[in-house]
């Protein structure tokens, strides 16, 4: 099968009977050809179907326009609208994104870490895997000076560029959002805690207790190890078989809170009198489902925008070379109240 032939600088040069080294600057918009000039080569090169190698130009240069993302799971609302501010800086300074999803498996994260160093990218964005707890993998963009920033799930001792929220606080609101709709027994369905985000929540929710001398009862911290969906109804399995339910429940994302208030409306608990239900993230199912889930916000946008001008800003400030400089940029979160959990009390 015959294949047509790459356009290359070559090719235009021949066509406009310019010196190739005269295309190539044109086509960079360097300042020693003319701006008719330039308008004139870039014009011949679109009609010509002419694509410019950034392969080989991060191969001489040993880097790229491009803000590689390792994140776990692409599916995910909050982990979609990261992104999604994570690009949009990134596409206005120049910049391409490459994604990759670990899925949550250390291995895959190792794996997609190798090949973006591979790929020569200029800066990377990262929000650990649930199974992640060695950073080896890191070791080698830290070496070469390529900015890292963590974001969300963060680790605990790598020092680098952190993005985040007050995960601490958000968890203290939240447990204190049901003690003041009347709940006693606060039940929790914890992350792993080995997880920064998962952790802070439920240190903040136990305080909040501890504040308003409301007995902890390690009965009604559930762990929810990947917070799905079936984690989620089998917590209310168990949580409703115990001699004494809870009354209220905080879950650390809003896919388990939405199964547990799907797994209520099927056993008749009514939701909220029986139980006052919290989740976190605002995702958009949170709103749909039936009663609407009061949650917590994730400002997954505004984080990925931070991410990326980080990145750009460490690429152009000569001062800022190092990559392992600590710089801790801590966003602030809002409780979202709907019927889930308002009961007759007013807060």
């Amino acid at each position: 099968m015959k294949t047509n032939k790459e356009v290359t600088i070559y090719d235009i040069a021949r066509k406009l009977k310019y010196s190739p080294s005269t295309i190539s600057r044109a086509l960079n918009n360097h300042s020693s050809i003319s701006g008719k000039t330039i308008g004139i080569i870039k014009k011949t090169a679109r009609e010509m179907g002419y694509r410019p190698n950034s392969i080989a130009a991060s191969l001489r240069n040993n880097k790229s326009k491009t803000i590689g993302i390792m994140i776990s799971r692409i599916n995910r609302p909050f982990v979609s609208s990261l992104i999604s501010g994570i690009e949009e800086k990134a596409r206005e300074a120049g910049y391409n994104v490459i994604i990759s999803q670990s899925n949550d498996k250390y291995d895959n994260e190792v794996f997609n870490a190798q090949t973006l160093y591979n790929s020569r990218i200029s800066g990377l964005v990262v929000s650990l895997s649930m199974e992640t707890r060695k950073l080896d993998h890191f070791s080698q963009f830290i070496k070469q000076g390529i900015p890292i920033v963590f974001v969300d799930r963060i680790p605990d001792k790598l020092k680098g560029y952190k993005v985040i929220i007050d995960n601490y606080a958000a968890g203290y609101k939240a447990a204190e959002h049901l003690i003041q709709q009347g709940c006693k027994r606060i039940a929790h369905f914890a992350g792993a805690q080995h997880r920064n985000v998962y952790r802070e929540r439920k240190h903040g929710m136990l305080d909040a207790l501890n504040d308003y001398n409301i007995a902890v009862n390690d009965d009604l911290i559930i762990d929810c190890q990947a917070l799905s969906f079936e984690e989620g109804a089998e917590g209310m399995r168990r949580l409703m078989n115990l001699p004494q339910p809870p009354d209220g429940l905080f879950a650390a994302n809003d896919t388990s809170a939405v199964s547990a208030i799907l797994y209520a409306k099927k056993h008749g608990i009514d939701i909220p009198r029986d139980l006052a239900i919290i989740g976190f993230n605002d995702d958009p199912i949170a709103s749909i489902v039936d009663p609407p889930l009061s949650t917590i916000t994730h400002p997954a946008i505004e984080m990925g925008n931070i991410c990326t001008e980080r990145i750009l800003q460490h690429i152009t400030d000569a001062d800022k070379k190092d990559s392992d400089a600590p710089e801790i940029i801590t966003l602030p979160t809002e409780l979202l109240m709907r019927a889930s959990s308002l009961r007759h009390t007013n807060p």
